[in-house]
């Protein structure tokens, strides 16, 4: 299997390469985020091994940008922010696993092999739908009853989100950590703020009723009529 590693801790990186050597695996090593990004985006890995706290350019923006390209290459974050918000954070942003440091090279081995057996079988994701509503990932394209809608790019990640869980309700604290990525303040309204911008988008076509509001609950996307 074909791995890279960014992280920029010397002992670590030292350690681990050796590790994955020795099971026969090849492994690759980035000490920053902006090479990590570059070698992540230009060449195939069947699993990445990734930091959070790197020089250049943080782990979750790096996996952010990553999943922004469509790519759908197992992430294993592996980092000492052991703390349950940031071990969510993390596996929020589009990481697959997460384990914390000191770690033993055993359970990371493990880990790592079944996201790879996990990835050999899963077809990248390209593009969503529900009912006549549609998403091009690669492009950002969205469209209605073959009509394409402009969305601003905040509205575009709710919109995602909701498409991703299909007919599933949605808690306005859900929505918030995953789109805006920070803990969710109740005196605000900005989800509903943009869940309103979208309904007019929807309803000026005929689909205003793709989003409903569940009253106490959050929200959910369904097929419409």
């Amino acid at each position: 299997m074909k791995i890279l590693m960014v992280e920029d801790d010397a002992t670590t990186v030292e350690y681990v390469v050796k590790g994955f050597i020795e099971q026969g695996h090849n492994i690759e090593t980035a000490t920053d985020g902006h090479q990590g990004l570059l070698l992540a985006t230009s060449m195939k890995y069947d699993l990445i091994i990734l930091d959070r706290m790197l020089p250049q350019l943080d782990g979750l923006k790096l996996l952010a940008a990553l999943r922004a390209t469509g790519s759908q290459t197992p992430v294993l974050i592996l980092s000492a922010l052991s703390h349950v918000d940031e071990r969510v954070k993390g596996l929020r942003a589009g990481g697959d696993d997460y384990m914390t440091k000191p770690f033993a090279f055993s359970e990371l081995l493990v880990r790592a092999e079944k996201l790879m057996q996990r990835g050999e079988s899963q077809p990248m994701v390209t593009d969503l739908s529900v009912g006549p509503l549609s998403i091009e990932l690669l492009t950002r394209k969205v469209t209605l009853d073959g009509q394409e809608i402009l969305l601003q790019p905040k509205e575009f990640q709710l919109l995602k989100y909701l498409m991703e869980h299909e007919n599933q309700v949605i808690s306005r604290t859900l929505l918030f950590e995953a789109v805006w990525d920070y803990h969710f303040d109740p005196r605000t309204n900005v989800i509903d703020v943009h869940i309103a911008k979208l309904r007019r988008k929807f309803e000026e076509l005929g689909h205003g009723e793709l989003i409903e509001t569940v009253r106490g609950a959050g929200y959910r996307l369904r097929q419409g009529h």
